[in-house]
């Protein structure tokens, strides 16, 4: 298991060459012109081909070796507690096992397997800045975890949301898995949230853990929260012609995971890309859960939605990365000059079926994961979870 990391960052120059294919999270153009990237403290500063590039003076090298390069994959829907352990599942080292499934970034959708979690206005606020410190100290294998999350409850006011956004909270907890269930009234506290600059997610489908509820089509306008979350349910959808509304009805990003339903899941893919907005398409797992934890979740997304959905691989690609980077205004999930130094190093399975990366996923392979870096700093070598690739990239 990787050592458990600070926010610390590259302090020396990292120079990545031999890419055999550069995804760039981008749907506007998911394939870069490009074989080398260069990042100083750990920022992207060139992308391009080697003799375009300032390489010298680097601190590291690594070597892709004709493997494919993609910005670090995000995770849009988790629920952590503390450090690197879940008591959903009793397991302890499940981020570290997500970074070795090309996850960079994690963002929490409510901290709400705590253990006597707490209900009450004061400990809301007091377990939602809780989590946002920790997590902002603390990184499990070297995963950038975006928590603290408050999930609503009745009674709160604005100052109440005023003083989370002043602390340094930036989410809401899913809308729904607390008492606050009706439309009406979670549309003013995500109001409320959206004002002091917190960005919302609301629970759609079926009760999940005890104390949510069922939220329907109706339910999830009238909150307005910026994020469906899990479209697809967690673990329940909504029938088929409600999510079509949702994916008609309003602008939201459109919110798939792994753990929940997979029709459910390909059906609002289809709607939005017949709506020609496949750009609010981002991709989660909702773990750990009852179903438990996939540490390869959000790779089974891209070939599950490549495959089954018909999507390029390419583009299948982009709804983990750039389209989660852009609804959740992050500095990562994009290969471009400014963004983080977060990327994920692929090829194809050993003795896959497809011919190259791309076409092993659209085949609905997973690729192998040969090594992540976060922040311009290795990471991960080898996955310990991930098929075997092909090729795997060498620090020279």
């Amino acid at each position: 298991m990787a050592l458990a990391a600070g926010p610390e960052k590259q302090t020396g120059k990292l120079v990545v060459r031999n890419v055999g294919l550069m995804l760039s999270g981008a749907l506007e153009n998911p394939v870069l012109d490009a074989d080398t990237v260069v990042a100083e403290q750990g920022r992207i500063t060139a992308v391009g081909r080697a003799k375009d590039c300032d390489t010298d003076g680097a601190t590291v090298v690594i070597d892709a070796q004709g493997c494919a390069l993609s910005p670090g994959l995000i995770d849009s829907h988790v629920h952590p507690v503390f450090g690197d352990w879940t008591p959903r599942q009793g397991q302890i080292g499940w981020i570290d096992s997500f970074l070795n499934g090309g996850v960079t970034t994690m963002i929490s959708a409510g901290e709400v397997h705590l253990p006597g979690r707490p209900r009450d206005i004061v400990g809301v606020k007091a377990l939602a800045i809780t989590a946002q410190r920790a997590y902002a100290n603390f990184r499990p294998g070297g995963v950038k975890v975006l928590a603290g999350a408050p999930v609503i409850e009745q009674g709160m006011v604005e100052s109440d949301f005023a003083e989370l956004a002043a602390a340094g909270v930036t989410l809401l907890g899913e809308v729904g898995l607390g008492t606050v269930k009706a439309g009406e009234e979670a549309q003013k506290m995500v109001a409320w949230a959206r004002k002091h600059g917190i960005q919302s997610t609301i629970h759609t489908g079926g009760p999940s853990v005890p104390g949510s509820g069922y939220i329907d089509a109706d339910t999830v306008l009238a909150a307005d929260a910026d994020i469906i979350g899990h479209i697809n349910g967690g673990h329940t959808a909504l029938p088929l012609s409600q999510i079509r509304c949702l994916c008609e009805g309003c602008g939201r990003a459109i919110e798939i995971v792994h753990n929940g339903n997979e029709l459910a899941g390909l059906s609002a893919l289809r709607f939005a890309r017949d709506m020609d907005q496949l750009d609010r398409v981002i991709l989660g797992t909702d773990s750990p859960a009852g179903s438990g934890v996939q540490p390869l979740g959000i790779l089974r997304m891209v070939a599950l939605l490549s495959s089954l959905g018909e999507l390029p691989a390419e583009l299948a690609f982009c709804l983990a990365t750039g389209n989660t980077a852009r609804q959740r205004k992050l500095d990562c999930g994009l290969i471009e000059v400014g963004r983080s130094a977060d990327f994920v190093f692929m090829d194809r399975a050993q003795h896959s079926a497809g011919t190259d990366l791309l076409d092993s996923v659209r085949k609905g392979d997973l690729p192998g994961v040969g090594m992540v870096v976060i922040d311009g700093i290795v990471r991960c070598h080898r996955s310990r979870n991930s098929p075997p690739a092909e090729r795997i990239p060498a620090i020279v």
